[in-house]
């Protein structure tokens, strides 16, 4: 049965196929956010409590916001609330008619912003073209950023997660992907909050001490996946593309997934996001996470987001093991 699965585990998945008339430039990659997300009511939600907070914000320089796909994308309200919310005066035009002097004051209005979020956030999430063309994904990223930051007692609806379509192309034509984009954080108890600021603190206060958390890690983790003939030499790179962790899941819950479910041999950030995105599910469903994960955390190599991961896997199956195996690896 075991060589059975190994076998099945060499067949790969097919990748969604991009939608057509998507014309992209080499190199060039698009999020295109799902029509079942739009219409999710906690998606919905978001966007009319950043609406009602815009609006309270700015009602004395009588302005309304409406829609937040085609009310920001100029910076003239990015630009009001930055003045509002960080009392920064900037050096530009109070109202851009053309589209280049539209780009120009949002590429100032931004750089203002994220030196004030002080990389609260990964600027990746958004930047001057995807707000100025009116993504409304990277526009909530953004305004949730600095509601974080200059309200962060502001009711944001917890645990907004929307499907998005990544389109990549390259010089074999377009490639896709589709996986689960998390825009708010989930709500932690105070059990929870707990547990995550004992990784605060090793790494803060102990840093010394993070190799050995690793080592200790790594050997449990190399035990569990010896039966696929697989090893780990490095927590912080060979989690990120989300197939090890996968499998790790898989081995210790005790199932494998169907291949057409993951990308075994993820060949863009796109499919590394889709892999971590449903391994970070399957946690959940195992109720295995102490904390909110944000998957793109893990594919961009956040040590300590990747070890809090692995430490939940390992405090509930380490507890679990029956003596015979605690003999067997004290003895290895």
């Amino acid at each position: 049965m075991e060589s059975e699965c190994i076998y099945n585990l060499l067949q790969l998945p097919t990748n969604p196929e991009p939608p057509e008339g998507e014309e992209l430039a080499q190199g060039e990659k698009k999020k295109i956010l799902q029509p079942d997300s739009r219409k999710n009511p906690k998606f919905e939600q978001l966007q009319k409590v950043l609406v009602e907070w815009i609006n309270s914000t700015l009602f004395r320089e009588h302005i309304v916001v409406q829609n937040l796909e085609e009310d920001l994308f100029d910076g003239l309200v990015l630009h009001h609330l930055l003045q509002k919310l960080a009392s920064v005066t900037l050096e530009v035009e109070e109202i851009a008619l053309t589209a280049n002097n539209q780009k120009r004051k949002l590429t100032v209005v931004l750089e203002a912003l994220h030196q004030c979020l002080q990389l609260e956030e990964n600027p990746a999430k958004w930047n001057m073209e995807r707000i100025f063309n009116k993504d409304l994904l990277a526009t909530l990223h953004l305004l949730v950023a600095m509601a974080k930051h200059f309200q962060p007692d502001l009711s944001l609806p917890e645990n907004v997660q929307v499907e998005v379509l990544t389109i990549e192309s390259t010089k074999n034509g377009l490639k896709s992907g589709k996986s689960m984009e998390q825009i708010t954080d989930c709500k932690m108890d105070s059990n929870q909050q707990s547990k995550v600021d004992v990784f605060d603190e090793l790494f803060k206060l102990a840093p010394e001490k993070v190799n050995a958390v690793k080592e200790a890690i790594m050997k449990f983790v190399n035990k569990k996946m010896e039966r696929l003939g697989l090893s780990v030499q490095n927590i912080d790179t060979q989690f990120t593309d989300g197939v090890f962790l996968i499998l790790l899941i898989g081995q210790l819950e005790g199932y494998f997934l169907n291949l057409k479910e993951f990308f075994l041999t993820p060949s863009s950030p796109a499919e590394m996001l889709h892999n971590v995105s449903l391994a970070v599910d399957l946690l959940k469903e195992g109720d295995l996470l102490d904390y909110p994960v944000n998957p793109e955390d893990i594919t961009s190599g956040d040590t300590k987001v990747i070890l809090r991961v692995l430490y939940s896997l390992f405090s509930k199956h380490k507890m679990n093991e029956t003596p015979e195996e605690t003999k067997t690896e004290a003895g290895s």
